[in-house]
């Protein structure tokens, strides 16, 4: 079984029999991979190639996209601010873990996502893909995710959270 496709930013070409696939050049590398049916997976900065079961080839081109993007700066967001909270105004919940941080005197970094246009729904599957939680308020203390309303004020109640936020103040 014999395919080949032609790619134009990544890829020149590529040819895959039941027992080889070779040459995939790229503007960084050159990859090559030899198969007799079995799952390869090869991941680089610009590139995913998926090799699967039975010859079907599934590849994958990637420049440095949009989404990979947002995920460094919401990486980098966390990172460089001891609390964040991605939020959106409308949200009751929301509105009550920023009242908490107030309340104990904790300036987070707010991140309102319905007033950041088409980004914010991209930042939300951005953070849903980081953390698993889908919902705001989506909460990071000191780089760590915390999680939402309920966790965030389950910590409070038991006294746990100003020893977090202390922690995150000293880094």
């Amino acid at each position: 079984m014999a395919a080949t496709s032609q790619l134009t930013r990544t890829f020149t070409s590529v040819s895959l029999s039941s027992t080889t696939l070779s040459h995939l050049p790229n503007a960084h590398s050159s990859l090559s991979f030899t198969t007799n049916n079995i799952h390869h997976h090869r991941t680089s900065s610009r590139t995913i190639l998926t090799i699967r079961r039975h010859g079907a080839v599934k590849i994958h081109a990637m420049t440095a996209s949009f989404g990979s993007r947002l995920e460094e700066t919401v990486k980098k967001t966390i990172t460089d601010n001891p609390v964040v909270v991605y939020s959106k105004t409308w949200c009751s919940y929301s509105s009550e873990v920023k009242s908490l941080f107030n309340r104990l005197g904790v300036q987070p970094l707010v991140v309102e996502l319905d007033q950041m246009g088409a980004q914010g729904p991209q930042l939300q599957k951005v953070l849903e893909r980081l953390t698993g939680q889908h919902t705001v308020p989506n909460v990071f203390i000191g780089g760590k995710h915390i999680g939402g309303c309920t966790d965030t004020v389950k910590l409070h109640r038991k006294g746990e959270l100003e020893a977090l936020l202390a922690e995150a103040k000293n880094t």
